[in-house]
C-alpha cells in the first residue's frame, strides 16, 4: 500500500497540489485502502461460513434474498441498522459503548501490517509480530469491557470466562509466534515472509503450526473453545445486553478475526504470497496469499462445525498442562537445533534470501526432530488414554456392584 500512496502522492505533486494536501490525500487512501478491504471481506466471510456450516450439517443455508443467497448477509445488516438501540440504565455507558468498536478495530487493524505483496502492505513494522500480539490483546479487553459495562451477571460471567479462555490460550500462542519469528531473524512480517523462499516454516516446525492453530481457534472463541458465548448456560454470553449495530459489531469481529488468522498463519508457516509461479506479479502474489489463507479459514470452518463444545475444566487442562509445555519444549528444541545447525555450517545464518538447497540439510533434521517429539506425546497421550479408560470400567463396575448389593 505504501507503493501506492507514494505514487499518487507525486501525481498529485506533479500536478500541482500542495505537498500537504498530497501527503494527506495518499495517507487517507491507504488508510481507506487497509480499513475498507477488511469491511467488504466481512460480508462475503459471514455468507461463506452459513453455507459451509449448512454443507457440513446437511442443510440449505441462505437461498433466499439474492443470488445463492448473497444478498442475506445485507438484509442481515439492514436488520440490525433498523433495531432500537438499547443502552441498559445501570450500564457504565462509556465503557458499553466503546466495547464494540475496540473489539472490531482491534482485528482492522492487524491489517495496517499484513503484507499482501512483495510491494503492497500498510506499513513494514520492525516489530511486526509484537504489533500483531498487542493490538490483538485489545480484543480480549473489549470483549472483558462490555461483560463487565453491561451490569448483567450473565455477561459478567462470560467476560470472566475471557479471562480463563482467551488469557490462558495467549500463552502457547506467544511461543508458537516466537518460531518463526526466530528462524526468520526478525520481527517484521515481510523479512518472516522473505525467509521462506528455500523452505516454508511449517517444514521446519510442524508442531509450532499446530500449536499456533490451536491457539488461533481458541483465541477466536470458536468452537470447541467457544465458552464466552455458551448459550446453554450464559444465554448469549458477554454481549447479552447488546443490540442493532452494536451487536453485529461483535458478529463481524469474530468473522473477521477468524479469517486474519488465516491470512497471518498463511504469512509465518506457509511462505506468504510466494507460490510456485509468478509471485513476481503483484496480482499472482496477492492470489497466492489469498488461497492459501482461504484455505486454512475454511479448515477452521470444517472444525467449528464438527467437534462439540469442551468443559472449561478440560479446555484449561489441556492447555496448562499440554499445550503450554510442548510450546515451551518446542522452542528450546528448536532453537537449540537451529543454534547448532549453524556451527556446524548446516543451515545458513540468515534465511532471508537462502535457497532451497542452502536449507535442506536443516530443514530434515529439524523435522526428524518434530516427528520424534510427535511420536513421544502420542505415546504418552495412549497412556493417560488406557489409564483414563481403565478407571472409568472399574468406577462403572463398582457401580454394577453396587447396584447388585441393593
Amino acid at each position: 500500500m505504501d507503493e501506492l500512496c507514494t505514487g499518487l502522492c507525486k501525481l498529485m505533486a506533479e500536478a500541482g497540489a500542495d505537498v500537504g494536501l498530497a501527503q494527506f490525500v495518499s495517507l487517507l487512501v491507504g488508510v481507506l485502502l487497509v480499513s475498507g478491504v477488511p469491511l467488504v471481506t466481512v460480508i462475503l466471510l459471514i455468507w461463506v461460513e452459513r453455507k459451509v456450516a449448512a454443507r457440513i450439517q446437511d442443510r440449505i443455508g441462505p437461498n433466499r434474498v439474492g443470488p445463492l443467497g448473497l444478498l442475506q448477509t445485507f438484509a442481515d445488516m439492514l436488520k440490525l441498522l433498523s433495531k432500537e438501540d438499547i443502552t441498559p440504565t445501570a450500564a457504565d455507558r462509556i465503557l458499553y459503548n466503546i466495547a464494540p468498536l475496540v473489539s472490531f478495530a482491534s482485528v482492522v487493524l492487524i491489517w495496517a501490517v499484513i503484507p499482501f505483496t512483495p510491494f503492497h502492505y500498510g506499513v513494514d513494522l520492525e516489530i511486526g509480530a509484537l504489533y500483531f500480539v498487542a493490538i490483538a490483546s485489545f480484543g480480549t479487553l473489549s470483549i472483558m469491557a462490555a461483560g463487565w459495562a453491561s451490569n448483567n451477571k450473565y455477561a459478567l460471567l462470560g467476560a470472566f470466562r475471557v479471562v480463563a479462555l482467551l488469557v490462558s490460550y495467549e500463552v502457547p500462542l506467544v511461543f508458537a509466534l516466537l518460531a518463526p519469528v526466530m528462524l526468520a531473524g526478525s520481527m517484521s512480517l515481510v523479512d518472516i515472509v522473505n525467509a521462506q523462499t528455500g523452505m516454508w516454516f511449517v517444514v521446519l516446525s510442524p508442531l509450532a503450526f499446530v500449536i499456533f492453530y490451536i491457539s488461533s481457534q481458541a483465541e477466536t472463541g470458536r468452537a470447541p473453545f467457544d465458552l464466552i458465548e455458551a448459550e446453554s448456560e450464559l444465554v448469549a454470553g458477554f454481549n447479552i445486553e447488546y443490540s442493532g449495530m452494536k451487536f453485529g459489531m461483535f458478529f463481524a469481529a469474530e468473522f473477521l478475526h477468524v479469517f486474519t488468522n488465516g491470512i497471518l498463519m498463511a504469512l509465518l508457516f506457509f511462505g506468504g504470497w510466494m507460490g510456485p509461479l509468478f509471485y513476481e506479479s503483484p496480482l499472482i502474489a496477492f492470489a497466492w496469499l489469498g488461497v492459501k489463507g482461504t484455505i486454512i479459514y475454511l479448515t477452521t470452518l470444517w472444525l467449528r462445525n464438527t467437534v462439540p463444545r469442551l468443559r472449561i475444566d478440560q479446555i484449561m487442562a489441556f492447555n496448562w498442562k499440554f499445550l503450554v509445555p510442548l510450546s515451551i519444549a518446542n522452542l528450546i528444541f528448536l532453537s537449540l537445533a537451529l543454534k547448532i545447525l549453524q556451527e556446524l555450517g548446516m543451515a545458513p545464518r540468515d534465511l532471508i534470501g537462502a535457497s532451497f538447497a542452502e536449507v535442506l540439510p536443516a530443514t530434515i533434521v529439524m523435522l526428524l526432530i518434530n516427528l520424534a517429539m510427535t511420536v513421544y506425546l502420542l505415546g504418552i497421550m495412549r497412556k493417560r488414554g488406557r489409564e483414563a479408560r481403565r478407571e472409568s470400567q472399574a468406577g462403572a463396575a463398582l457401580a454394577r456392584a453396587g447396584a447388585a448389593g441393593d
